[in-house]
């Protein structure tokens, strides 16, 4: 897979929203303006497997209004996706996205079909302390017209710390690039990456906040999240314990994918569930 955290061209060849400058790639599904992008954070899914809404139900591609994906999202009520906030924003000016911009597709292993179920988007919430997906608060959740009929996926309880454990390995999805300056994929895919220790992460990001994020990858690299898998979940135990939301490339050595930790949520998470 790769990983959705950067930004680039929508499928299509229409230019997608979520890079800074060109170099940075948002896992928020879109690829990357320019792919050698050197040191800019970014979002993707390698070295996955294919993988199917039918082992995995609630995951959602969100697309925009003329069915462009730029990012993933997982249904955990009938009615609510959660997500990335910067899948939430325009990255090219900071400005929020409408809610009649976005679609949630449930159920469309392949987005080349019209499978599955289109849900309008009737409201968004975005983390208020959010500032930027390297600064933490990367959450986001989507309240949609209509409820789907897919199974929602239980999330993580709050303060848990277990699932963050060093060596604890999360499934990630996605419809991201499948390699760093590839395409993405039409069709879902998944990548299991073992959670890395904090410090692990502190180096290979300065600005990491370990109340806010954890990271999860090989030392090797290889494996990981890519352009275009932004907002998508990682799955341990059953459980939604993160969201995809940004790291340097795509399954560069040492360069672990950063995730939102949502157990650290669980109250915001409460109130915007209800």
């Amino acid at each position: 897979m790769g990983r959705g955290r950067k930004t680039g061209a929508t499928r299509g060849g229409t230019l997608r929203r979520l890079a800074i400058g060109g170099a940075a790639t948002v896992l928020a599904g879109v690829h990357p303006w320019v792919a050698s992008a050197a040191e800019w954070p970014e979002a993707r899914v390698l070295d996955g497997s294919p993988a199917t809404t039918d082992e995995a139900p609630w995951v959602v591609a969100l697309t925009d209004e003329h069915g462009r994906q730029f990012c993933g999202g997982t249904l955990v009520t009938p009615i609510k996706v959660v997500t990335a906030a910067h899948c939430a924003t325009n990255l090219l000016d900071g400005a929020m996205r409408q809610p009649e911009e976005l679609r949630a597709i449930a159920g469309r292993t392949d987005l080349r079909t019209q499978q599955g179920v289109v849900s309008e988007v009737e409201r968004i919430w975005v983390h208020p302390a959010y500032r930027g997906y390297t600064s933490g608060d990367d959450l986001a959740v989507l309240t949609l017209r209509a409820p789907l009929p897919q199974p929602p996926l239980p999330l993580v309880g709050r303060g848990e710390t277990a699932p963050y454990r060093p060596g604890v390995v999360g499934r990630v999805y996605g419809w991201g690039r499948t390699s760093e300056s590839g395409p993405p994929s039409d069709t879902l895919r998944s990548v299991d990456v073992p959670v890395v220790g904090d410090e692990t992460c502190r180096t290979a990001y300065p600005n990491f906040d370990a109340h806010s994020m954890y990271c999860a990858g090989i030392p090797e690299g290889g494996r990981d999240a890519c352009a275009g898998d932004s907002g998508g979940p990682m799955v341990a135990d059953g459980r939604l314990i993160g969201v995809v939301s940004y790291g340097t490339g795509c399954g560069r050595p040492n360069t672990p994918g950063v995730y939102t930790r949502l157990a650290n949520y669980a109250d915001e998470l409460d109130q915007q569930l209800r």
